[in-house]
């Protein structure tokens, strides 16, 4: 895909002027990352809207003493919620990027960002559709956070990030960061899942031996 290209894999954009597809267009640059990129960081200012093309980018919250939370995905169709606000409220990130594959993404300069959302309404709805969907999945994680009980909400990921084989390839440091709890919490709900015989664990990796189980405990949510 050429940089002349790109917003034809945004629906949103299909109706915007052709003034405003030209500013876009000609401002734009296509970016490829490697896995493992950290695209941003607490304290510095976006200088880009981004557009994510193809890939997937792990958005989080560390705390002073180390803990992580996952707060969302960015996946290929999608924009930034942190990105956005930052933008539009001239405000420094507060949590850090990670590319978990190889991405393939449009920055948008922040100039042209402020000119495309001042003067084309469609631009702006396309923007602020994406940010209202991004804002109301993070609210939800919230409040599985704060609400949901911590047996369902493990139930439901292992169930998520299970492969075709019903393993998963993470450890419980990285279980424990995806449902923002602690790591000897989600150690010891591995250890109850494992005693009734729905799981077994070994190092990095943990494999589902009773998934039926899993989805019975997770539909109680």
């Amino acid at each position: 895909m050429t940089d002349h290209q790109w917003t034809a894999s945004f629906p949103g954009l299909k109706d915007l002027a052709p003034e405003i597809t030209q500013l876009l267009l000609t401002t734009s640059k296509v970016v490829e990352l490697p896995a493992g990129t950290r695209i941003f960081g607490p304290g510095r200012a976006p200088e880009s809207y981004l557009l994510l093309l193809d890939g997937t980018v792990r958005v989080q919250q560390v705390s002073e003493t180390g803990r992580e939370i996952v707060l969302y995905r960015v996946t290929a169709g999608q924009s930034c919620v942190l990105t956005t606000a930052c933008l539009m409220g001239y405000e420094e990130y507060q949590a850090e990027a990670i590319a978990e594959t190889s991405v393939t993404a449009v920055a948008i300069p922040r100039a042209a960002f402020d000119e495309a959302i001042a003067r084309s309404a469609e631009f702006r709805k396309f923007v602020f559709t994406a940010f209202s969907v991004n804002v109301t999945t993070l609210f939800r994680i919230i409040e599985e956070v704060a609400f949901s009980r911590i047996d369902v909400r493990l139930a439901q990921r292992l169930l998520q990030l299970a492969d075709s084989r019903g393993r998963i390839e993470l450890t419980h440091q990285q279980l424990a960061a995806e449902l923002g709890s602690a790591r000897e919490v989600i150690g010891r709900q591995l250890q109850e899942f494992q005693r009734r015989g729905w799981l077994t664990t070994s190092r990095g990796s943990i494999d589902l031996a009773k998934p039926d189980a899993l989805r019975q405990l997770a539909a109680t949510a």
